[in-house]
């Protein structure tokens, strides 16, 4: 039996992923929590990369170009809830760079998300969530006072101009605070530890 076209496979998973993030954004149900529709996505996803990674390793830019690599980084960053998936994906990744297969953008993004979901300070400041004041700003970031040169040094923007935009596309997509900050919090906090990211 031929090996699967694994780049194939992965682009079409990550066309469904943004397809289907885009009906329910349009139709507002995609702010409403962890819509069951997305999750569905993001797991039938996560279990095709797990594949590919058990087949290949980590689906790098020489194996499965650009396109390929891209959708890849795209799947791991929404398989939110498989925490060992996503750090041994990044781990790879790391082992990665240094080749070419992977980028450092892409790591500081998935190390950031790891971060947050464990609990701790992100150290790029990637990951946003609404504030006490109603507000997207970025999740615990440690040392904020060379926070723009951490951000530089992986290719990203001052974090001023992240907040902007961050802000600026929620408001386009019609994404509104949560009524209730801190029973949105306690409910992340209880999905962290149901799918394991909290003890």
């Amino acid at each position: 039996m031929s090996e699967p076209d694994w780049r194939a496979l992965l682009i079409e998973a990550a066309r469904k992923d943004i397809e289907t993030r885009t009906r329910l954004a349009r139709s507002g149900e995609l702010f409403n929590g962890y819509h069951p529709e997305m999750e569905a996505v993001h797991n039938a996803n996560a279990d095709l990369l797990e594949r590919v990674i058990g087949a290949i390793g980590w689906p790098g830019r020489h194996a499965l170009s650009d396109e390929g690599a891209g959708a890849a980084f795209l799947i791991i960053q929404h398989a939110i809830a498989r925490p060992a998936l996503q750090r041994r994906a990044l781990a790879l990744m790391l082992d990665a760079i240094p080749e070419g297969q992977a980028n450092a953008l892409d790591a500081a993004y998935l190390a950031d998300r790891i971060a947050i979901f464990e609990g701790g300070e992100q150290t790029f400041a990637t990951q946003f969530d609404w504030d006490a004041n109603g507000q997207l700003s970025p999740g615990p970031t440690r040392d904020p006072a060379t926070l723009d040169d951490r951000r530089a040094s992986v290719g990203l923007p001052p974090i001023a101009d992240s907040i902007a935009e961050t802000r600026a596309s929620a408001a386009a997509e019609g994404e509104r605070a949560p009524v209730d900050v801190a029973q949105r919090r306690a409910e992340f906090e209880a999905w962290a530890r149901r799918v394991g990211w909290r003890a």
